[in-house]
């Protein structure tokens, strides 16, 4: 039964990660011909992977769906995916297609979609977000109920990948928190300003409020060197660079791991190269006949591959410890897990 106090929204935005085609899929099969709303997709893709998802998307449902086109408009009942190596941007009606700065690594970003469309449409949009690892799409999200606008989560528990929704749940007071087979109904519910359908109480879910604001910090740009300065949006705590690089508390957490295991093995490679300089020189004055030189310049090449094995075991202890991938609830993960740079053999 329609609400008059519900506003009717008439832009619908969709992030994704690991595991989210199959979700988007089951989205998409649930929407009307007849949705009086546009839809903006984002998957996290490899950037020189071409996408098969629109042809995935147009097939399961009722909806026409394609890559989105710079500038093209938005319109009611159709579906526009981000290409990959491009943000997709809502502005003045249209999509723009942009090289902007990666945001938790990545381009396309479900943030960057998902702030676009708010300042772009306000209390008109519905954010939605799905499987995926990490914490992507929560900043983004809470910038769009900031706004006035409608969110709603898969519920973790049955998302193949539970890091977004859950991030998304601590960080914004969603409308509804339902299993992928039930988003469309929420979706529409919201779409056409009507109340929620029973199962989506976010009551038993919603964990907002959990985190709590450190002091400020500076830190480096994984991406460009540049300095990342702590920042606060709709209450979500970011990162980010002059150039515009953004990072979330987790996504910054890891890709400083990443960077970390590079220095160490930059350490492994810089002393194997001395070792073998140095034995090398050891080699020359062996050939001259000057052993006390040699000895010396040996001992100093022994010492550095000895060296380089300690760095080779800390890299190993790190492995399972400081350099494993960590979630604000203290879940651990390999690195590279993360299977959103190469979803499901999108490629085509």
């Amino acid at each position: 039964m329609r609400q008059s106090d519900i506003t009717a929204r008439d832009l619908v935005v969709m992030g994704a990660s690991a595991g989210g085609v199959e979700a988007l899929r089951r989205v998409v099969a649930g929407l009307p011909a007849e949705l009086p709303a546009a839809i903006c997709i984002v998957l996290h893709l490899a950037p020189d992977s071409p996408s098969a998802l629109p042809k995935i998307l147009e097939r399961a449902g009722a909806l026409p769906c394609r890559a989105a086109s710079d500038g093209e408009p938005l319109e009611p009942g159709s579906v526009l995916v981000a290409p990959p190596d491009r943000h997709l941007v809502v502005e003045d009606g249209r999509v723009r297609l942009t090289v902007g700065p990666r945001e938790n690594g990545h381009r396309p970003a479900i943030d960057t979609l998902f702030r676009s469309a708010a300042a772009a449409r306000g209390d008109r949009v519905v954010g939605v977000v799905l499987s995926g690892t990490r914490d992507d799409g929560a900043a983004g999200l809470a910038v769009i109920k900031a706004n006035g606008g409608g969110a709603i989560v898969q519920d973790p528990k049955e998302a193949m990948y539970a890091g977004m929704p859950r991030s998304a749940l601590a960080s914004v007071q969603v409308d509804a928190v339902v299993p992928s087979l039930l988003v469309a109904e929420a979706v529409v519910a919201m779409v056409n300003g009507e109340p929620m359908p029973p199962g989506s109480d976010p009551s038993n879910h919603s964990a907002a409020g959990e985190r709590t604001r450190d002091e400020g910090l500076a830190t480096i740009c994984p991406e460009c060197g540049g300095v990342l300065t702590e920042r606060a949006e709709s209450g979500v705590t970011q990162w980010g660079c002059r150039v515009g690089h953004r990072y979330s508390p987790e996504s910054l957490l890891n890709a400083q791991a990443e960077d970390v295991e590079a220095a160490m093995w930059a350490a492994v490679r810089a002393l194997e190269d001395r070792r073998i300089l140095l034995e090398r020189m050891a080699a020359r004055f062996e050939s001259r006949q000057q052993q006390v030189s040699a000895r010396s310049v040996r001992r100093r090449a022994e010492e550095a591959g000895r060296q380089a094995d300690v760095v080779r075991g800390a890299i190993e202890e790190a492995a399972v410890t400081s350099l494993r991938e960590v979630d604000q609830y203290g879940q651990l993960r390999e690195l590279g897990a993360d299977a959103s740079e190469s979803e499901e053999g999108l490629a085509s």
